[in-house]
């Protein structure tokens, strides 16, 4: 026990121990008697009591039942978090208990971690805080509690209890406190007071101490630190980027602050109104109303568990990553990626060789060059549809075609959304022309196609076969897919077999015949439309028929680009794209000259395609008058993208996605909330086209709020110093990581293996380690093993499990990062995986070969997977330390019986 800690003191931490334990004991019993009484109106009889009552009213009852009896069921296992007493301006103390969930009825001053009284337990001592009844009051004592239910009562474990004349103190156990209070006055022979003098001091260590990561996860961090409760607390329609050093709770505070703003008990009024609106008009619950990106699917599954011990159930619909988010996006959403069944523009290749260095180093004025090119190209064609309009012989059309110059030549450059609504008005008269001048063209095609059936009724027969046939022998149809004047009206679910099939296609390839007639072009011979006209021969329209309909057909086309303008801006982006990049390719801007298909796509192409289809339908959503008419036939297009908004945007480790791809997400927030919150550290990017500064942030949203958090709760003294000469020597973003005032940090100094040149070496080498850290612990902790290549994991983990054989540890091979095995399991993985894990030990084989192959991103890997270690880590090397650093050599010891 420490010196400074008086009679007085002890006696008090004592009295608080006492206090403490009751308090965890009646909490405990009266969310058990919540759960055994069911006291919770229950859907049944709400309807006996009133058969008027909604089925809505119902349901959210049954929500309310649902998430009480979820916070007992939280009471009974945790009743309480941390205990702190306060004194007001009267002089009064009042002490309160806060927990992680919603409180039981009938504990006075027991408050929810998420309420605004929650914040009482973040404060240090002395500060002073108003509570929600104005009265301000000072903290005078503060103690953070772990329960732990014993078969014979509570406990709270490695508690931390600190006032303003003592601590801050980590108490092993309040109960073993309370039993030497109790034995005191038995032990009267000088040896029995002697041990127990030895076991107070055992259990009362001065300052406080860190916790050995005993298994894989994120760590379990119930009270947030004052600087993070603060940001978990900002308004919910923030746009915050939380950046910071490994270790110093980024992802927790992202987390706990879900947790909070999921629960609308906890919103300010004007949030609660404004959420409940958007869930009417979206029909999403707020509960459910929110996604969060993170880059591995390791990391997702940590995630997932870590919001399950907050309450917040967190399917695989809720944390994605961009990977999978984006391919469902562009392949069922926007119709971007092709699909089976025929619609889509691109085939999406992850090795495509189709971009240059400029692309990748600056994706922000390529999208930039696209977005401004795509929206330019866009309004042209309108321009040049409503002069053939306007230059029609029939005065129908060209008085149509006049009023929609006006509208265009009246729209100001860019300004899509006026323009949009000015068009709106036309919208039925176009519509009406459309479907006349439809009307007598579709007349000519059928008789021509009636003359066919009199001669041969099998004529229909004998076309579905070829149609067949060209089904199973893929034709390269950029032709038909390039055609600016392609059919609108054909379904894209039109049968695919059959007559109705045959018919339809019939239709459409003498309609392309026509067209190209009437506009002095050839049909590809190579597309699907050319080889069934090469079939028909002279078995479709006449040529006098042929250029009157082809005519006909053109001013549909072009007035069908007002029919519905918004659906065909969005629509059309992928194929402006594809113009965009022919346009581009043989100046070597953004793209190579050669090397790959029309129809393929990059992935962070893809992320430019999404990027300009979300932001322009952003623009229009955004607008109140738009929202207010979505239903009208102008804006109804917008309402499937309007159906991927959530209510919350979060993303974990931000800086490994690109500007685009971060911009992306921050579109998928609600326009009426904008509330979107991201985590990241720029020298743990592990991508080479991750976000590389605050500027590239700044692009995506320029009244992002970000915050800087130093104090790592992570690193022993030892692994922090290490860390942060790393960044020193390979140049990295300067950060000061800070150790926790009064924690015990203090550990070993990393192991360093070189010249290991042979497995046997590195193998037996790594069994020492481990040996070594399991004697110094009592018990084997979280352990990783890093590889350079997933290759290597099951070499590794088969040849270290011979070796640690005969003191039975498990060595456990996580192959493509999936986490598998016992949690006393020794893992390895690939250093591709390892983004946001942690563990107590870590050990990286061969440093000096990830230079050789991860030559553009080695000094990122090297940081983030030496952080992943909390007290030890290892690294080898199969000749010496790389020279880019070389001048760490000093932070480096041989083995761990040596110490540092």
């Amino acid at each position: 026990m420490t010196q400074s800690l008086n009679e007085e003191s002890r006696k008090h931490i004592e009295q608080v121990a006492g206090e403490a334990l009751g308090q965890l004991e009646s909490i405990a019993e009266a969310a058990k008697s919540k759960l055994r009484d069911g006291q919770a109106l229950g859907s049944d009889a709400l309807a006996s009591i009133n058969t008027m009552t909604s089925s809505s009213a119902i349901q959210r009852l049954d929500q309310i039942n649902q998430a009480n009896r979820e916070s007992y069921q939280v009471l009974v296992a945790e009743p309480a978090i941390a205990r702190v007493v306060v004194v007001d301006e009267e002089e009064e103390e009042k002490t309160y208990y806060i927990c992680r969930t919603t409180p039981v009825s009938g504990v006075p001053n027991l408050a929810s971690y998420r309420a605004p009284v929650g914040r009482l337990a973040s404060l240090p001592i002395g500060a002073e805080f108003t509570l929600p009844n104005g009265n301000v009051v000072e903290i005078l004592e503060r103690a953070q509690l772990r329960p732990n239910a014993l078969a014979d009562g509570w406990d709270s474990r490695d508690s931390v209890v600190e006032a303003e004349h003592f601590g801050p103190l980590t108490i092993e156990s309040l109960r073993a406190l309370l039993t030497e209070v109790a034995g005191e006055e038995v032990t009267e022979d000088i040896l029995g007071q002697l041990l127990a003098e030895e076991t107070i001091k055992a259990n009362i260590i001065d300052g406080v101490r860190r916790s050995v990561i005993t298994k894989m996860g994120l760590r379990d961090q119930p009270i947030l630190d004052q600087y993070q409760d603060e940001i978990f607390r900002l308004p919910l329609d923030k746009r915050l980027l939380i950046l910071g050093p490994p270790g110093t709770g980024k992802t927790t505070t992202l987390i706990r602050r879900l947790g909070q703003k999921l629960d609308t008990a906890f919103l300010e009024e004007g949030e609660q109104r404004l959420v409940e609106t958007v869930a009417s008009a979206q029909g999403i619950a707020h509960a459910n109303s929110w996604l969060m990106f993170t880059p591995t699917e390791l990391l997702k599954q940590y995630l997932k568990e870590a919001f399950s011990r907050e309450g917040v159930p967190a399917s695989d619909l809720h944390i994605r990553t961009w990977q999978d988010y984006r391919r469902e996006l562009a392949r069922n959403a926007f119709g971007v990626l092709r699909t089976a069944s025929g619609g889509g523009t691109f085939v999406l290749k992850d090795g495509l060789t189709s971009l240059n260095d400029a692309a990748l180093t600056h994706p922000i004025q390529w999208f930039d060059d696209f977005d401004a090119w795509q929206r330019k190209a866009y309004v042209q064609e309108l321009h040049d549809a409503a002069t053939q309009l306007r230059e029609a012989k029939t005065p129908e059309v060209l008085s149509v075609g006049a009023r929609l110059q006006d509208i265009l030549s009246r729209a100001a450059d860019g300004a899509l959304v006026a323009m949009f609504g000015s068009m709106a008005v036309e919208i039925a008269k176009v519509q009406a022309l459309v479907s006349s001048l439809k009307e007598g063209s579709d007349a000519k095609i059928k008789a021509a196609l009636n003359l066919q059936l009199n001669r041969n009724r099998a004529f229909l027969d004998e076309l579905a076969r070829v149609i067949d046939s060209l089904q199973q022998v893929q034709a390269t149809d950029a032709d038909d897919q390039d055609d600016p004047d392609a059919d609108e009206e054909d379904d894209a679910t039109a049968p695919r077999t059959g007559r109705a099939a045959a018919l339809n296609a019939y239709m459409q390839a003498v309609r392309a015949q026509a067209r190209a007639a009437a506009s002095k072009r050839t049909v590809s011979k190579t597309s699907r439309n050319g080889k069934i006209i090469e079939w028909l021969g002279d078995r479709g329209l006449t040529e006098a028929d042929r250029a009157e309909v082809g005519a006909s057909l053109l001013v549909q086309a072009s007035a069908r680009r007002f029919v519905n303008p918004v659906k065909r801006y969005l629509d059309g982006i992928p194929k402006l794209y594809r113009a965009f990049r022919r346009e581009r390719q043989p100046t070597n801007t953004w793209y190579r000259r050669e090397g790959f298909e029309v129809r393929d796509i990059h992935p962070l192409e893809l992320d430019i395609v999404l990027l300009a289809i979300l932001r322009a339908a952003g623009d229009l959503i955004s607008r109140p008058n738009v929202q207010r008419n979505i239903d009208s036939p102008a804006w109804s297009s917008l309402q499937p993208i309007l159906r991927h908004y959530r209510n919350q945007i979060l993303v974990d480790e931000a800086t490994d996605f690109s500007p685009i791809q971060l911009a992306s997400m921050a579109a998928l927030a609600h326009p009426r909330l904008r509330s979107f919150f991201a985590c990241g550290d720029f020298n743990q990017r592990l991508t080479t086209w991750g976000a590389r500064s605050a500027d590239d942030l700044k692009w995506v949203f320029a009244d992002f709020d970000i915050k800087e958090i130093t104090v790592s709760y992570r690193q022993s003294k030892q692994l922090n110093d290490l860390a942060r000469a790393m960044i020193r020597a390979v140049s990295g973003t300067e950060q000061n990581a800070n150790l926790p005032a009064h924690m015990d940090s203090v550990g070993v100094a990393p192991a360093l293996l070189e010249q290991a040149t042979n497995a046997e070496t590195i193998v037996g080498w790594l069994a020492d380690r481990i040996r070594e850290i399991e004697r110094f612990v009592g018990q084997l902790p979280s352990t990783a093993i890093f590889v350079n290549t997933e290759d290597d994991v099951a070499l590794v983990a088969d040849a270290l499990n011979t070796a640690l054989a005969e003191h039975n540890i498990q060595v456990i091979a996580c192959r493509e990062g999936q986490a598998v095995g016992q949690e006393s399991s020794v893992r390895v993985f690939d250093i591709q995986h390892i983004k946001g894990l942690e563990f107590e030990a870590v050990f990286f084989i061969g440093i000096d070969q990830l230079a050789t192959l991860h030559p553009a991103l080695f000094d990122k890997y090297l940081y983030v997977g030496t952080t992943r270690a909390a007290t030890y880590l290892g690294v080898t090397c199969q000749s010496s330390l790389p020279s880019a650093i070389e001048s760490l050599r000093p932070h480096f010891c041989q083995d761990w019986q040596q110490g540092d």
